[in-house]
Formats: structure tokens, C-alpha cells, sequence
């Protein structure tokens, strides 16, 4: 389905009945790259309407030429949320980029978002604490066999370099970094437009919403050192910092995000 919005349109899936999760992938893919590991969840839980958009300039969402920053992709997902879900309460789940941009839609929606769920997120940080790359398996053979685009990606974003994971890779995250908007995410928007005006919840000491953090120990794209202030800025916060595990956490420890997610949807469920 397509949503038109202000710069452009958003493409989106819905899964499953009950209260409305908006999910945002990571850039430069697209929402298959959630759903894939996030549905089997909902296996043994009921009651929640998954939400899969493709961020602007991602997958099958469509940007105008007056799209230039994050401030007006946020704009763009704002106007998805009023048009498919207004006037009602929603949680938000976000994967690196997607989590900085749910943040952002947390400290404009402060009083609709009843719960938040982080993985590896980007932040409002211009200087990032990070820690050196490890590879703890490469299947050198294997990597000898790809294309250079994949095989560049793969490396920089998997630390567990092996036969599975590239399964995981093909499947999931290629076929989004196929559709995404290179032409936009490769211009100077990093430069002039990444980070957002306003510095989320910045203006609050304390929030309410049960959030769920998860982050790789080995993360060398995001890292974890500098999510530390979100365990006191969330009053019913979890916070997993997971070892053996890089910037694709849900690759690497897919079956303890999931579970760490459950026990986050329950929390949420009961907050109600």
C-alpha cells in the first residue's frame, strides 16, 4: 500500500489486528529487512497490528525534490501517521537509522507513543564513541565468491562472516539496498540534513513509555558507549548491551532479540 504525504509517498505493510507498532528498518533497505525476524514473534503473541514502512527514499517510497534532510523525512512519516493511524495511541520499533528517526517521532508524539523499542540506534551525536572493528568469523573462501557491492556490504556491516549469515543477508537486507534511492543517500544530505533541528526529548528529564535498548558489544557502526544516558532517561527501561554481537544484532543474536522483544511487547501489553 502507498500513503501520499507531504514530500512524496510512503509505501507500507500491514500484519495482524490489535494496537498499531510502527516499524522502521535500517538505511539503505527496507522493510522486508524487519519483517522477516519480526514476525515470527507474534507466533505466540496476539494482539498487536504490525506496521512495516519503507523510510522515505527507501524500497517503494517515493521522495519529492523538496526532500532534503531528516527533519523532512520525519516530516513524511508525521504525515503517514496522521493519514493511517490518527488520533490513536502506538509503539514504535527502529533498527539503527530508523531507531534515531523514532526517537524523533517519539519527542514530537510524546503523548501518543506508549512504548519504544531500540535496536543498535542511531543518535543525536556528531562525535560517535566507537569500538574498533572484530570479525570473529570470516569465511574468506565464501567472500571470494561475491559480487563487490555485496561483498563490501557484508563485511562492513556483519561481524559473524560465515555461509548462514550471508543467507540472512541475501534474503533480507539485499533485496532493500537493490530498490533504496542511491542517488539521494549518496548526496550531501549526510553532511547538510542527517541530524534532526531539534534533539530528541532533550527538553525532559524523565519519560514514561517502557523502552526496550539493545545494543552490540562489538558494534562498530553505532556502538554503545553513548546510549548510556537513555537508562535514565527512560523510567521503565531495559538495557542490553549483547556480546558477540555487531551492528546487525538481529543477524548475529536473532533468537535473544526476539525473546528480549516479547518480554518488551508483555511490558508494553500490561502498561495499557
Amino acid at each position: 500500500m502507498n500513503c501520499l504525504v507531504s514530500k512524496g509517498s510512503i509505501h507500507y505493510e500491514v500484519v495482524g489486528t490489535g494496537f498499531p507498532l510502527l516499524i522502521l528498518h535500517s538505511m539503505g533497505t527496507d522493510h522486508r529487512s524487519m519483517k522477516a525476524w519480526i514476525e515470527p514473534i507474534f507466533h505466540d503473541i496476539q494482539g498487536f497490528q504490525r506496521i512495516y514502512i519503507d523510510l522515505p527514499a527507501h524500497g517503494l517510497s517515493l521522495i519529492d525534490k523538496e526532500l532534503s534532510s531528516s527533519d523532512d523525512m520525519l516530516l513524511n512519516i508525521l504525515d503517514f501517521i496522521d493519514k493511517t493511524i490518527p488520533n490513536q495511541e502506538f509503539s514504535l520499533i527502529g533498527f539503527s537509522f530508523g531507531g534515531y528517526l523514532a526517537q524523533g517521532i517519539l519527542h514530537k508524539r510524546r503523548k501518543s507513543v506508549k512504548s519504544i523499542c531500540l535496536l543498535a540506534p542511531a543518535l543525536h551525536l556528531k562525535q560517535r564513541n566507537l569500538p574498533n572493528k572484530v570479525v570473529d568469523i570470516k569465511d574468506q573462501d565464501l567472500l571470494n565468491e561475491l559480487d563487490s557491492d555485496i561483498r563490501l556490504a557484508f563485511e562492513t556491516l556483519m561481524n559473524v562472516q560465515n555461509k548462514e549469515n550471508l543467507e540472512y543477508f541475501l534474503n533480507e537486507i539485499q533485496p532493500g539496498r537493490i530498490l533504496a534511492n542511491r542517488d539521494f543517500l549518496m548526496s550531501n544530505w549526510r553532511e547538510n540534513g542527517y541530524y534532526l533541528t531539534e534533539e530528541p526529548f532533550n527538553d525532559v528529564d524523565l519519560l514514561s513509555q517502557p523502552a526496550l535498548i539493545i545494543l552490540g558489544k562489538q558494534d562498530s557502526i553505532c556502538g554503545y558507549k553513548d546510549h548510556y544516558f537513555l537508562v535514565d532517561k527512560f523510567s521503565k527501561a531495559t538495557f542490553v548491551i549483547l556480546d558477540k554481537a555487531g551492528h546487525m544484532l538481529q543477524i548475529e543474536k536473532r533468537e535473544m532479540v526476539q525473546e528480549l522483544m516479547k518480554d518488551w511487547l508483555i511490558r508494553t501489553n500490561s502498561a495499557f
